[in-house]
């Protein structure tokens, strides 16, 4: 039996991954749970799957939390980032699964590693803040890092199918979100509630704005970088809105493998849980004769110019890809609570990017502190906009 500790165990991942160890009892164990402020799903994880530790947000939704449970879970229950660093290095855990969304998921992800885990990763920001970092722990530690995001779940299964020194490129595949087909007029006027009511995919609040804005991609390019260790010139990011190529890999010889499936999550989480093997889910199926036609184009840098910046990161390279990220995470905040309009989430990030200075990522506390100034500068700018409008 595998056993599993889950960072962000509310979230839309996180519930897919446990929907799936709910399938298979016999094969899979959930010894931790990390959550944030949904304490009252928590408690109902909690009496289901009766982990050995929990960590929350901060002590007052630990003390919320212990209030809703039997005596005796008062020392059983952390938090923070001390307590996610807790949860995702127990002793008893063979696997961490890392889907907390956004910039916190990279120091508990890394404390998994250097305690010797295998590593299931949704957190895509742990390879965009940290790449280089990340991936020396890796090999240092020895251990497995397992794709979740789709796409590069897709990737990590076409790339078994040839050799590495064949490979001719990667292509990532986005859906394009809910605004592929709006004119620039009507992205300026879009909102909240628009943005977030993605065609294919149930995701978080977050994640469902990166995807209309295509960051979500441009940040999967430099997860894609770190991951299979390819450069920059090697990837390329084609739209094809209805997710059912979720990637393809090309080698030199002109073949090109992708993976296919219905666009569900638990695919790629199942995968990554019981790799090399395969879990038979009781999941809907498949049937070409029923997909229609699926189409594939460039994407518009000159609508969606996240996807530019992202690309722009990583060649700069050294601090920047925090620095992207860091802006992003507060741009997005500010769009949702309506304090921005929708394009000028890439105004922030571009004019953060400009303000801010970059070096060379040599220490984790050389990232953090990049990503706490993208953040403040990031803070500036928006309220300069707030004051023009």
């Amino acid at each position: 039996m595998k056993r599993v500790t889950l960072l962000g165990a509310t979230g839309s991942i996180g519930l897919n991954v446990l929907d799936v160890v709910r399938q298979f009892p016999q094969q899979f164990r959930i010894v931790g749970l990390a959550a944030g402020r949904n304490i009252a799903l928590l408690k109902t994880l909690i009496l289901e799957f009766s982990p050995q530790l929990v960590s929350v947000l901060d002590a007052e939704h630990a003390a919320g939390l212990c209030s809703m449970l039997p005596e005796g879970w008062r020392a059983k229950v952390v938090w923070g980032t001390s307590g996610n660093e807790l949860v995702a290095s127990l002793a008893d855990a063979d696997m961490t699964i890392s889907a907390i969304v956004g910039a916190a998921g990279l120091i508990p992800t890394l404390a998994a590693i250097n305690a010797g885990k295998d590593i299931g990763l949704a957190n895509k920001e742990t390879l965009v803040m940290a790449g280089r970092l990340v991936m020396d722990a890796v090999k240092r530690n020895g251990v497995r890092l397992l794709p979740v995001d789709s796409e590069h779940s897709a990737i990590f299964q076409a790339l078994e199918g040839g050799r590495k020194e064949d490979l001719e490129k990667i292509i990532l595949t986005a859906s394009g979100g809910p605004f592929r087909e709006k004119t620039s007029l009507e992205l300026d006027q879009a909102g909240p509630e628009q943005a977030l009511a993605h065609p294919n995919w149930n995701m978080g609040r977050k994640i469902s704005i990166d995807s209309a804005t295509l960051m979500n991609k441009g940040l999967e390019v430099i997860e894609a970088k770190w991951l299979f260790d390819v450069p920059l010139e090697k990837i390329e990011v084609v739209i094809h809105p209805q997710s059912i190529v979720h990637s393809l890999v090309e080698f030199h010889d002109g073949s090109v493998l992708a993976q296919l499936g219905v666009p569900d999550m638990r695919i790629p989480i199942a995968y990554a849980l019981s790799y090399p093997g395969r879990l038979a889910l009781n999941l809907k199926k498949l049937r070409l004769s029923q997909c229609g036609e699926l189409q594939f184009y460039e994407p518009d840098h000159d609508r969606f110019p996240a996807l530019g910046l992202a690309f722009e990161a990583i060649r700069q390279g050294g601090l920047m890809p925090a620095i992207l990220n860091g802006a992003n995470e507060v741009a997005v905040e500010a769009f949702l609570s309506a304090r921005i309009g929708f394009t000028s989430i890439a105004r922030v990030v571009t004019s953060t990017m400009e303000r801010m200075s970059n070096s060379r990522e040599d220490s984790l506390e050389q990232i953090l502190a990049a990503d706490l100034g993208a953040r403040l500068e990031a803070g500036k700018i928006i309220d300069e906009l707030s004051v023009r409008s």
